[in-house]
């Protein structure tokens, strides 16, 4: 068998996710790790044989298949292009870029190289989230009325947390809608097949200034030392988003990463003329449905009983769950299976990354200017 080889750059949470999410595949191998410090240290702790810390070398050096950008923000664009100049397909971590313009350049680089990329909007192979995609296609929730969720966080709650993500350099015009609110916003057109047409949201940025500490703080932990720097916040910490899709629903997005007590919560609700089903990431395996005439119901992951879109993205018994690495694995078997022509697939290309890069700027601009923002006259996808 002859096995994909790719390489990851960045080694943090999300690049150790990706290599491990690799490794189930058994179709890939992982050959290098590029990682700006400490790189062969944290390649021998992922068992990769090869280290670079240039990622630009790395890409002159071998002969990769694909190679997976899991670095911040403000690097994707360099990094992707240097992929498509050398002909690699590449995966990269959300958001796509920070720039409308710059996603619009990749965008049309890879389509002249031939380039395949994807944008890793894992939420979309979820069982669940596929089913409820499958019943919407088949008309089981009739017309579409309302859409409305959350993705919701605490880890950025107190003055003294802090993360790169938190400087609007690194980051782009918005950081937790393009952070963890282009998740949801991608989950929810994919699951309805409808565009959002026009955005309305505020922002709020609770601390102006935040105490970063002097040591470094890995994503989704803290640190407990005496010694800070004050800096200056310029990207939001919470945002609430109002909605209106092409066929006339009308829906509202809540997004917060200080939200006490939500660890990494991202629910979504669908109410259409017949029907109406709700889904949550801290009950993953589960789909709620409502009726106004006949009891509710709780539609568990079982094979068995899904459509047949959904159930291609199971890989266990019912019964037994499947989560956030498993919905990587998924994403990934897609994505390599299209290198090869295989059948079809449904994973966040390119455009899908540029669409999001489209709605989180046409949310900032909202935001910057209390009006209601248009975004496409496309009803759906």
């Amino acid at each position: 068998m002859n096995k994909k080889k790719c390489a990851v750059v960045g080694a943090g949470f999300i690049g150790a996710a990706h290599v491990e999410a690799l490794r189930r595949l058994g179709s890939v191998e992982v050959v290098a790790l590029c990682d700006a410090q400490d790189a062969e240290e944290k390649a021998a702790q992922l068992g990769i044989d090869r280290a670079y810390s240039d990622y630009r070398a790395m890409m002159d050096e071998l002969r990769l298949d694909a190679v997976h950008i899991c670095t911040p923000n403000c690097t994707h664009y360099e990094i992707v292009k240097c992929a498509i100049e050398h002909g690699i397909n590449f995966v990269c971590e959300k958001p796509f870029t920070t720039t409308i313009e710059q996603a619009r350049e990749l965008a049309a680089m890879a389509e002249r190289n031939g380039v395949r990329g994807a944008v890793n909007f894992h939420s979309r192979m979820y069982p669940m989230v596929r089913e409820l995609r499958e019943m919407i296609s088949a008309g089981e929730l009739g017309e579409i009325f309302t859409v409305h969720g959350e993705y919701v966080q605490d880890w950025l709650l107190y003055e003294t947390d802090y993360s790169w993500r938190l400087e609007g350099s690194q980051v782009g015009s918005t950081r937790a809608v393009a952070d963890i609110g282009s998740h949801w916003l991608d989950m929810a057109e994919f699951v309805t097949g409808l565009r959002i047409r026009r955005v309305m949201a505020q922002f709020r940025t609770v601390y102006p200034v935040r105490k970063k500490p002097a040591a470094k703080v890995e994503t989704f932990s803290t640190a407990d030392v005496g010694q800070y720097t004050h800096i200056p916040v310029d990207t939001e910490d919470a945002a609430v988003v109002l909605l209106e899709f092409g066929n006339g629903a009308i829906g509202s997005l809540v997004v917060s990463q200080v939200f006490a007590g939500k660890k990494n919560t991202c629910a979504i609700k669908v109410a259409g003329s017949r029907s109406a089903a709700s889904w949550d990431s801290e009950d993953l395996n589960n789909l709620s449905i409502g009726y106004r005439d006949r009891a509710n119901a709780v539609l568990a992951k079982d094979p068995a009983l899904l459509h047949q879109g959904a159930a291609e993205t199971v890989s266990y018994p019912s019964g037994h769950i499947e989560g956030f690495p498993d919905a990587f694995k998924q994403n990934f078997k897609q994505f390599y299976a299209s290198l090869a022509g295989d059948g079809g697939y449904d994973y966040a290309t390119i455009q899908d990354g540029l669409r999001e890069m489209e709605l989180c700027q046409a949310i900032f601009d909202s935001a910057r200017s209390g009006r209601w923002v248009t975004l496409t006259e496309e009803t759906t996808i």
